[in-house]
């Protein structure tokens, strides 16, 4: 799964990836510095492996991971090609989710593309660019439909769809928050479209405001609220910052903030969820491991991501709820009281499994 890191020239976004990945993309002063996208993969926070990890002695810890991509910032006019338009809008085309970074924050030795700082048209410069792009498209699947419809009447469902969607996008609405009925959504999944990627604010801010919600910020979560998305506020300098500290020395200086944990940490799992992941753990002496799913996932596809073997030759699945198993301190406890269950092929994975698949081959 990968998140692509966008917005404008000079908001941050290059900072804020050093900061996920610790990877050094280049971040400088002036539009454009990031031209090929960086990709880094950075570690989902879960504290659960910890405490597990603790209980079995593990030798290993290993965290699930998301994959992000620092792409080049957009200008007004993209979609026809300013800046490095196409090559924004083709890396966008191929992560699964969108990292929209405004800019929330005034320093007057930092430039803005359009001259002053204003998240509000910031975002819509953006959003409207993606969506320009995808009337583009869906002209080009109407035109291609208008002359199939001619020899098969069942493309007319596909062109009323298509009319429709298009009129809701020429509205300034992005496609993902289009009202589709089931047999809509399976012509939508066909079209790939740039707003019909979920989408989650990063609200860059200085450090002296990481604390408190400024104007900006105040305007962005309003805007993100009447779309249905989500705001992480975060100071992408001060996180870069805190990438080399030691956990014992992020605390204190939290502490000093008045913060609970990083914005990184915030935004990385708000991040999982947005691509309905979960994950579930294996744990023993030798590691103690998450591993990702899509939320739905059942027993055995589950079982296929340690091993393909483990998917084709699945018996059944062993599980216990995290808590439960740090209550009865083992396995050994939690088989005592009866609380490891046996489940078969039609059982659907729960975020808090710890799980031990039996299987022959």
């Amino acid at each position: 799964m990968k998140l692509g890191v966008v917005g404008l020239p000079n908001v941050g976004k290059s900072t804020l990836f050093n900061a996920i990945t610790k990877a050094g993309a280049q971040a400088a002063n002036y539009p454009f510095c990031t031209i090929e996208p960086n990709v880094g993969v950075v570690a989902v926070p879960d504290e659960r492996l910890t405490k597990l990890a603790e209980l079995f002695n593990s030798k290993k810890i290993t965290p699930t991971t998301l994959e992000f991509v620092d792409i080049a910032g957009l200008v007004k006019g993209a979609s026809k090609g300013e800046g490095l338009g196409n090559k924004f809008l083709s890396h966008i085309r191929e992560v699964d989710a969108i990292v929209h970074t405004v800019r929330c924050f005034d320093d007057e030795n930092i430039t803005h593309v359009d001259g002053s700082v204003n998240p509000l048209r910031d975002i819509e410069t953006i959003n409207l660019e993606l969506i320009f792009s995808d009337m583009e498209m869906i002209e080009r699947r109407l035109q291609k439909a208008r002359v199939a419809v001619k020899g098969d009447k069942k493309y007319q469902e596909e062109i009323d769809f298509l009319e429709k969607l298009y009129k809701f996008l020429e509205e300034g609405k992005p496609a993902r928050n289009y009202p589709a009925t089931d047999e809509e959504k399976e012509i939508l999944k066909t079209l790939f479209l740039l707003t019909s990627k979920p989408v989650i604010y990063a609200a860059n801010v200085s450090e002296d405001d990481v604390a408190t919600e400024n104007d900006y910020v105040k305007q962005v979560k309003e805007y993100a609220k009447a779309e249905g998305s989500e705001v992480i506020v975060l100071s992408a300098k001060l996180e870069e910052d805190l990438a080399d500290m030691s956990d014992d020395e992020k605390a204190i200086f939290f502490a000093e903030l008045g913060i609970d944990k990083s914005g990184l940490d915030k935004l990385v799992t708000a991040c999982y969820k947005l691509l309905n992941l979960i994950s579930y753990l294996t744990a023993g002496e030798k590691e103690t491991r998450a591993w990702t799913i899509v939320k739905g996932t059942k027993a055995p596809q589950a079982a296929g991501k340690i091993h393909s073997d483990f998917e084709r030759g699945f018996i059944r699945a062993e599980v216990v709820d995290y808590q439960t198993l740090l209550d009865c301190k083992g396995y050994a406890g939690a088989k005592e009281k009866g609380k490891i269950r046996s489940e078969g092929k039609d059982y659907v994975m729960q975020d808090n499994d710890v799980v031990t698949f039996r299987f022959n081959v």
